[in-house]
């Protein structure tokens, strides 16, 4: 009976063991993942849910189909928002022309806007009293580059070089 006993609890230690190693796996995705994107994968099933609801909206009516599906478009925007690469970049990198590219990360990024639930704070509360704001300016002044004066004199000495 003790034997058995101790098999069975070798059992239930290695299924918790086995839990843990899931849910520390599961924790090092979503880091993989936020750090990939810029979001947790909670925030990104929540943008998929928005855009799915303002799909069927715009699709009720009819139309082509997307070449792209929902997640894989949500990706592009925030590879553009992350990267900030080219339109011609990341169209490459899905098989889209550049200009689609431009129009599918509108789209996303205006019906996430919309909902209220992903918008940043308008200029008002930029100016509120209570925001403590610091500014960095940057030097970008143009300094001029030394060079030489070109005159008649230097043209006409290599002129005279050249000919002998």
């Amino acid at each position: 009976m003790a034997l058995y006993r101790m098999k069975y609890e070798m059992k239930l230690q290695k299924r918790l063991q086995k839990k843990l190693r899931i849910k520390t796996n599961l924790t090092q995705e979503a880091k993989k993942f936020r750090r990939l994107t810029g979001v947790y994968p909670q925030t990104f099933a929540k943008m998929v849910e928005i855009l799915k609801e303002a799909h069927q909206k715009k699709k009720a009516r009819g139309g082509r189909p997307n070449k792209l599906s929902i997640e894989d478009m949500l990706l592009m925007t925030l590879e553009y928002w992350r990267e900030y690469r080219t339109y011609f970049h990341i169209g490459e990198s899905y098989g889209l022309s550049e200009s689609n590219t431009y129009h599918t990360i509108k789209w996303v990024e205006n019906v996430l806007i919309k909902d209220g639930l992903f918008s940043l704070p308008g200029k008002k509360a930029l100016l509120d009293e209570n925001t403590e704001m610091e500014i960095i300016l940057p030097d970008a002044t143009e300094t001029p580059i030394e060079r030489p004066k070109r005159g008649k004199k230097i043209t006409i000495l290599e002129r005279r070089n050249v000919i002998r």
